[in-house]
């Protein structure tokens, strides 16, 4: 279990220093998430007219020879081994924690400390008790003008930002269902190997933290209201997994024997859900739905209509008005490319379709603005931590439903 963040309240440091027009991200983490978020940061003030520039300062690793090559590959001006020697950087202003999952509450709150911004990967934190200190850290760096957001990027794809839209506005009056799933499929093979991600040390749940952190958060962001109780199901398919090259299971084995790891996370997560109004919420989250890459979907039904996203066509939403007279009633494409849709004003012609990768410009757009303008940053530690309330009532439900007793025919 992490340490305890339950100490005196340290000496605030005072906001850092700031080259006038820019602001000094220094990052820690390079991998998957780390390039996606270097390409937001370097790509964002060449696109958007922003208040202040990013500058890439610094990338954090702990291999010296990768986090070189990181930099070097995705444009960091130096490189550290230390996450306290980034934070202590007079040219850094904001850090970006792009780490697996037990080392986010550590890094932010250190950073927060020491006066600077943060942006934090999700899901927060791997437990509510983590995600709870982030946010009082939050809260405090909040009154010295720094801010804290998590990176929840598919609230970025302007489809789903325009749905957001159109929702608030009663496009589809009182809502009754919320349909959401996250399906993925590179667990089936059970001889993938065991990675950080599949234990719980490090990644605090499976695919309900890596997806159903996604869809509980668009969920709730696009009702415009909280989960108030889930009930939930969840499995894991394969217990044990082949050890990666090097990598020690702190068991013997046998000469030429393959040595194998617990995995200590779920598979795959169902539950239910119900919002605040009383609308209706599903959920499935798994990694090992054969044939399905990165196949994220969701549905609202409303009085008056319903809206749906698909992710492998993230430039489309399918509306449905129930006001219209039923012989030409039915769902119609809408092609979220024009320069009023959010986001599109920047980029191109309409028709002219945007991809994942721009979701993490977009974010690094509304950091900096936020920033720049003392705006509330959205979405916040807070909402960060109302995902993982959910996620972990999602966990004791599905503990609470795991037995397996057959019932007599």
């Amino acid at each position: 279990m992490a340490r305890s963040h339950e100490t005196e309240a340290p000496t605030a440091a005072p906001p850092p220093r700031q080259a006038r027009g820019t602001l000094g991200v220094g990052m820690v983490g390079y991998a998957f998430m780390g390039a996606a978020h270097s390409q937001g940061w370097r790509t964002a003030g060449h696109v958007f007219d922003l208040p202040t520039r990013p500058v890439l300062a610094a990338i954090c690793g702990r291999d010296r020879a990768a986090v070189d090559t990181a930099a070097a590959r995705h444009g960091w001006a130096a490189a550290e081994t230390d996450w306290r020697a980034l934070i202590a950087r007079d040219d850094v202003h904001l850090i970006d924690i792009c780490t697996p999952g037990d080392s986010h509450a550590e890094i932010a709150i250190a950073a927060l400390e020491a006066g600077k911004h943060v942006l934090c990967e999700k899901p927060l934190a791997n437990t509510v008790a983590e995600a709870e200190a982030m946010v009082r850290a939050a809260e405090a760096a909040a009154a010295r003008g720094q801010s804290a957001i998590v990176g929840f990027n598919y609230r970025k794809v302007p489809a789903i930002a325009y749905a957001r839209q159109l929702i608030a506005r009663g496009r589809l009056g009182a809502l009754r269902h919320v349909r959401a799933t996250y399906l993925q499929d590179w667990l089936v093979d059970p001889a993938a190997p065991l990675t950080w991600r599949l234990q719980r040390e490090h990644a605090g749940s499976g695919a309900l933290g890596d997806l159903g952190a996604h869809i509980v958060d668009l969920a709730q962001y696009l009702a415009g209201e909280l989960l108030t109780g889930v009930s939930a199901v969840s499995e894991t398919f394969v217990r044990e997994r082949p050890l990666p090259a090097g990598a020690s299971s702190g068991l013997s084995a046998s000469p030429g024997t393959v040595r194998r790891g617990e995995v200590t996370v779920d598979d795959a997560a169902l539950f239910t859900g119900r919002l605040a109004s009383g609308a209706l919420a599903s959920f499935e989250a798994t990694r090992m739905a054969a044939g399905r890459k990165n196949a994220l979907r969701l549905e609202i039904n409303g009085e008056l209509g319903s809206l749906a996203f698909d992710l492998e066509r993230l430039n489309e939403l399918s509306f449905h008005d129930h006001t219209e007279p039923a012989p030409t009633a039915g769902f119609r494409r809408i092609l979220v490319t024009e320069p009023e849709h959010p986001y599109l004003e920047a980029w191109w012609p309409p028709g002219h379709a945007l991809g994942y990768e721009h979701t993490f410009v977009h974010q690094a757009r509304d950091v900096v603005r936020a920033i720049a303008e003392g705006a509330v940053p959205r979405p916040s530690f807070a909402d960060g931590l109302q995902v993982q309330r959910v996620l972990a009532a999602v966990e004791e439900s599905a503990a609470k439903n795991s037995v397996h007793t057959p019932v007599p025919s």
